[in-house]
């Protein structure tokens, strides 16, 4: 019996030549994608923009904002051949000890309340709901609500 191997994983910045392997995961697991152009604005922007690199293939990404003692959570997406191996959680926990390195004491977030797997992965790492976005999301027949999360972080200081 021999031992699969298994690829290489890492978490990682986002650079620019990530960019069309970025824009490809999204476009394959979401039917309204984010555009190129708007990754690059958020690298471009400063925000923390994190890959995960499987076998030197681009795998997944989160962005997230950190102002003022807060930080948002913009995208947090795996391909869907890759999802359901823990490397959704393993890309929001790296998120969140950014949010506290930067001094972040609130993490927010927007949810499809459709998206019952992000909703279980975020709540069980301590986000609870704080409000509704009505039509925030474009749905296929028409606007879809955000549910909005919040978690408290306890950075170091």
């Amino acid at each position: 019996m021999s031992a699969a191997v298994l690829p290489r994983t890492e978490i990682r910045l986002m650079q620019p030549a990530d960019l069309k392997s970025v824009a490809f995961v999204e476009r394959t697991a979401y039917q309204y994608p984010w555009s190129l152009g708007i990754f690059r604005d958020c690298l471009l922007a400063g925000y923390y923009c994190l890959v995960l690199d499987v076998g030197g293939n681009v795998t997944g990404y989160a962005v997230m904002s950190v102002a003022a003692g807060e930080a948002h959570l913009l995208n947090l997406c795996v391909h869907p051949s890759a999802q359901h191996l823990g490397y959704g959680r393993r890309l929001l926990n790296a998120m969140l000890v950014k949010a506290e390195d930067a001094g972040a004491t609130r993490v927010f977030l927007e949810v499809r309340p459709s998206n019952e797997v992000a909703l279980r992965l975020y709540r069980s790492v301590g986000f609870e709901q704080i409000g509704i976005r009505p039509a925030y999301y474009q749905a296929e027949h028409g606007r879809e609500d955000a549910v909005v999360l919040a978690t408290t972080l306890h950075p170091a200081h």
